[in-house]
């Protein structure tokens, strides 16, 4: 009987790597997959339909994603890195730093932009609540990304000469949300900031789920407009 041959340290790493691009390779292909289907039945992925449309058994596609709500989750990080990528891009652009208006419009049209181009992501991100699923601490990260650009842009304007008169349920809220992205913003600020955050992707989503139908057609004009209107508000 031949001697079993002792495998070297370097084809156990080379075997190592081989396996872990497959891996991820497949993981890519499941994930690409799926946003297909997103694109087709909204958020309701089916791990079945996925792995069929890969072209492996069902019970496969369990050694990648345990859970229909963990292939969802990988979904929502991925998306939310996405579109906060394109908007510290936009922010990190051409225009000068001091230029606080220019680069609160620029990190905006970001947003609309990377929404027009991948609308089932963005819906699955600001969409309407998927049923039964909820999202784990793994997405607060991503899903600060674009905030925290508007915050640091907000936070870079002249503050308030005085502070803002607030309910102490909502000063507690602001005290709370300052805590979790551990920024050091007073109250007015703050409050700018969330105005800029949700007036924004309300307008982004009138837009893509089809409000400004049959109403305003010159959308890239009245987008600046109203964001500028909001520039002006926050003190931009």
């Amino acid at each position: 009987m031949a001697p079993k041959e002792d495998k070297e340290p370097g084809d156990t790493r080379r075997a190592g790597t081989i396996r872990a691009r497959i891996r991820a390779e497949m993981t890519d292909e499941i994930k690409a997959t799926a946003r297909r289907h997103l694109e087709t039945e909204g958020a309701n992925l089916s791990l079945r339909a996925v792995a069929r449309d890969v072209g492996m058994v069902s019970s496969a596609v369990y050694r990648y994603f345990a859970s229909r709500d963990d292939l969802l989750t990988a979904l929502i990080v991925d998306a939310y890195n996405a579109v906060g990528e394109a908007v510290e891009q936009a922010d990190a652009g051409h225009v000068a730093r001091d230029d606080l208006r220019g680069r609160f419009l620029d990190a905006c049209r970001a947003v609309r932009t990377w929404g027009l181009a991948h609308p089932a992501e963005y819906a699955l991100l600001y969409g309407s609540p998927v049923p039964g699923y909820a999202a784990p601490g793994d997405t607060v990260g991503p899903a600060a990304r674009t905030p925290m650009v508007l915050v640091r842009i907000v936070s870079s304007a002249p503050r308030a000469t005085a502070p803002a008169d607030l309910a102490p349920a909502l000063a507690a809220d602001l005290a709370r949300l300052r805590e979790m992205i551990e920024v050091d913003l007073d109250d007015t600020t703050l409050m700018r900031a969330m105005t800029a955050w949700i007036y924004l992707f309300g307008l982004v989503s009138f837009e893509l789920f089809g409000q400004l139908n049959n109403m305003i057609d010159a959308r890239d004009t009245f987008f600046d407009a109203q964001m500028g209107a909001i520039a002006d508000q926050i003190g931009l």
